[in-house]
């Protein structure tokens, strides 16, 4: 009887681990707070994972900056497609050379790090308050392609398409 306990004990944490669905560099334990919310809260070292729609990619001397226009993420942490949700902007940096050719304006990004300041920019006239991230993980999605699906009547190809 111990030995089906055992089995059926590790066939249920085989199939649990199944169901995880994040890619592993963005697996763990977060705080739930929007970029919004970091900016008008002061929450400098909280560890975040945060996501969305890179507006541009800065690289420097030793590390590459990116500002994000955040968007809620989804089950998996990827950034909800055509959100109309405002969560906000960042910057996240990361030491290193990202090619401004790869990550380039619009596409989906997830981060994950810790809040290590506020920086202040223009975002046209306006002075916009960003939450600056020490980016552990740039993880970028692949490109969603968008198919059409034509569907034709049931009986199709016999309704005389011949």
């Amino acid at each position: 009887m111990t030995k089906f306990r055992f089995g059926a004990l590790a066939v249920a944490s085989a199939l649990l681990a199944a169901c995880v669905t994040q890619p592993m560099p963005l697996q763990g334990e977060y705080l739930a707070v929007t970029p919004r919310d970091a900016a008008a809260q002061q929450v400098t070292g909280s560890v975040v994972r945060w996501g969305g729609r890179i507006v541009q990619t800065l690289p420097r001397d030793n590390n590459t900056c990116f500002e994000v226009l955040a968007t809620p993420l989804d089950s998996s942490a990827r950034p909800h497609y055509n959100s109309d949700t405002d969560d906000g902007r960042f910057i996240a940096c990361r030491s290193g050379f990202y090619d401004p050719a790869v990550f380039e304006p619009n596409r989906e990004v997830t981060f994950t790090g810790h809040i290590d300041g506020y920086d202040t920019r223009k975002i046209g006239g306006f002075d916009y308050k960003f939450p600056r991230m020490a980016a552990d993980v740039v993880y970028l999605w692949p490109i969603r392609e968008r198919v059409d699906v034509l569907t034709y009547p049931a009986p199709w190809p016999w309704w005389g398409y011949w």
